[in-house]
């Protein structure tokens, strides 16, 4: 079974959209929640349990470039929930996501490195597009 967790109600109804037209409905169950309060959710169950709740996250945070920080954010919580976890973050800030997801207590290696063309997608995006170097990372406790 697979969960998606997202805030956005337009995201998850395009979300739910494509499930239907590839008929993957029946597998994936769909949370309209802030990720960080699922996570709080999940810790609960860390206590009760002593396991984790998923075994492998998957992951495209935002970059924290509007909200510093916030990729890392995202990043803790995931890693808080799960055994492993794949994200993307932004090639430039590889040094810092690899040392602070180390100090943390996690095994980190960098699995890909890729390009990624960013459509204009907000009002803040002064450009059509951008290409962004980014590295697929792999988390594992």
């Amino acid at each position: 079974m697979v969960t998606g967790v997202e805030v956005d109600s337009n995201a998850l109804r395009i979300c739910l959209e494509n499930l239907e037209t590839t008929e993957m409905l029946d597998f994936v169950e769909l949370v309209h929640m802030d990720v960080f309060q699922y996570g709080l959710q999940m810790k609960r169950h860390l206590k009760k349990t002593g396991e984790k709740f998923f075994d492998t996250v998957v992951m495209n945070p935002p970059f924290g470039t509007k909200k510093k920080g916030l990729d890392m954010k995202f990043l803790r919580t995931a890693v808080e929930m799960a055994n492993v976890v794949y994200s993307l973050h932004k090639t430039s800030t590889r040094e810092f996501v690899v040392n602070t997801t180390e100090k943390w207590g996690y095994k980190v290696d960098v699995i890909a490195e890729l390009r990624y063309d960013l459509p204009k997608s907000y009002k803040f995006h002064k450009k059509q597009s951008k290409d962004i170097e980014v590295d697929l990372i792999r988390v594992e406790a």
